[in-house]
């Protein structure tokens, strides 16, 4: 399959950050190398053509995968295979999932899957950022429905002063160690860790992580512009507006009663009661099929 290579760079924190599609993972729904320092990792992202049905969540799933040849070295010891994901690839996966999951349609059903594989590591730039922009540019290519772009830094304290994306060396000597993932809007994720700095330093952490995610969207919107596929059509599992306001004009009063009740098992029994009565009510007043048709959404209603 030929394709176009489209590649571009910037200079981000003193080092240079490049995007390319086209060369990789061509039959993904979007694919997307990224590189910053030494530091290369590959994302790709694809969707189920079809949603799945009886489920009432988004089926995404986030791997991000580690190899031992991207830092030069190769398994040795009791373990001479690479198998599960160590606890530092599950929790980057994590890092990755949060700010991604509230950016796609509400109803979507489709299973899409993201995969970050580390290409190589400098021993100086962290992957995890890297597979963050990554997922977002190549999710913002592909033809699978999604509200991006997103973007993410880390932020460091040294020496009284704000680093981004500080080197693993520096983070040795930070007083801060700040993950910021958000729109050009809005923050959308914050994980951190600190020696005991005030309020104000981490509203300031905060506005500086901020003004450089701007930054990064900025280029990532000027390369989904060259490298987007059209979006494709895909069926939503949306709730009839009608459905919600029949069960919520006859759950609410009943709800917060429960609610009211200390006990936890006692309070649990109660709104299982409710979804219940609810059930029975629709069950006798609708055909069959058009009662199994709604069987679930009523329970999303509540």
């Amino acid at each position: 399959m030929d394709s176009k290579i489209i590649k571009m760079e910037t200079e981000f924190s003193g080092r240079t950050l490049t995007l390319e599609t086209g060369r990789m993972a061509k039959q993904a729904g979007g694919s997307v190398l990224v590189q910053y320092g030494g530091t290369v990792v590959l994302v790709t992202a694809t969707a189920s053509k079809t949603r799945r049905e009886g489920i009432d969540y988004f089926p995404l799933m986030v791997d991000f995968v580690e190899k031992m040849y991207a830092a030069g070295k190769i398994p040795g010891g009791f373990f001479k295979r690479e198998a599960r994901p160590s606890t530092t690839a599950t929790l980057a996966a994590r890092l990755i999932d949060r700010p991604l999951r509230p950016l796609f349609p509400e109803g979507f059903r489709n299973d899409v899957h993201v995969v970050v594989t580390v290409l190589s590591y400098d021993k100086e730039n962290s992957p995890e950022m890297l597979g963050m922009i990554g997922a977002s540019a190549a999710l913002s290519i592909s033809d699978i429905p999604f509200h991006g772009p997103i973007a993410g830094v880390n932020v460091g304290l040294i020496d009284n002063e704000f680093v981004i994306n500080p080197t693993v060396e520096q983070f040795a000597t930070s007083q801060l160690d700040l993950a910021v993932a958000g729109k050009d809007n809005a923050i959308m994720m914050v994980e951190a860790g600190a020696h005991e700095i005030s309020e104000e330093k981490m509203l300031d952490a905060l506005t500086k992580a901020h003004d450089s995610i701007r930054e990064l969207i900025v280029f990532e919107n000027e390369f989904i512009a060259k490298a987007a596929k059209p979006k494709g059509e895909y069926e939503l599992d949306v709730i009839d507006e009608d459905l919600i306001s029949e069960v919520v004009k006859a759950t609410t009063e009943k709800i917060q009663n429960a609610l009211n009740i200390p006990d936890k098992l006692e309070r649990n029994a109660a709104l299982d009661a409710i979804k219940d009565e609810v059930l029975v009510s629709f069950e006798e007043k609708l055909p069959a099929e058009e009662f199994e048709q709604k069987k679930s959404a009523d329970r999303r209603c509540i």
